[in-house]
């Protein structure tokens, strides 16, 4: 008897767990699927640009949306200690002196919810009531979940940039393209869970 509900058990935790695994698989599919493929308000301009650090081109795109007077501000979230405008301009190819004024570095944030507080924190002083987003397509959806938790009350426009390894081919044709959406995926379903998890058990290093 003992063996037959010990057999019964495993198949049960058997079919829990492809369950599981099945419907990851499908909302991994859905979630890739759902990334944004152009900038769907491009002509908004907004109170403040803010770009998110971790991947390439988002500099670059925000220093061209300030220049273009698509804000009045730029805000750089989650920047290295020790860089500053001079050498953020510098290593975007932008000449200092028609830029610099408007430019603000945020050191403080090292994940994206870190990204999300430090920018409300500057909007507020500000006294700003709208963003643009600059961050990776990929990256997108679990930004705007973050920042519209942390700002409300704050108009927010995707402006998002399109990494060239996710374009060159479908990105489950791509390791690298396929563990980044598997990984930006599970850590967009844990900011979904988040505010329900007891402060005791949320892990570290969900960074960027």
């Amino acid at each position: 008897m003992s063996f037959n509900r010990s057999s019964r058990a495993v198949k049960i935790a058997a079919a829990l767990a492809f369950a599981v695994v099945a419907l990851w698989l499908v909302g991994l599919w859905r979630f890739a699927a759902s990334m944004p493929t152009a900038v769907d308000d491009p002509t908004r301009r907004t109170d403040a640009i803010v770009v998110l650090t971790g991947g390439s081109l988002r500099v670059e795109s925000g220093l061209k949306l300030l220049a273009a007077g698509m804000g009045k501000k730029l805000f750089v979230s989650g920047v290295y200690r020790g860089v500053d405008v001079t050498a953020l301009l510098h290593a975007s190819r932008q000449a200092p002196e028609s830029v610099a004024c408007c430019i603000v570095l945020g050191h403080a944030a090292a994940d994206t919810l870190g990204n999300a507080k430090e920018t409300a924190e500057w909007m507020s002083a500000e006294g700003f009531h709208s963003l643009r987003l600059v961050t990776a397509n990929y990256h997108m959806p679990r930004s705007l979940l973050e920042f519209s938790r942390a700002m409300p009350g704050v108009e927010i426009v995707a402006n998002p940039v399109f990494p060239e390894f996710l374009s060159e081919q479908p990105w489950w044709r791509s390791r690298r393209a396929a563990t980044l959406m598997a990984s930006e995926y599970s850590k967009y379903l844990f900011s979904l869970v988040r505010p329900l998890l007891p402060a005791s058990i949320m892990p570290q290093g969900l960074s960027e």
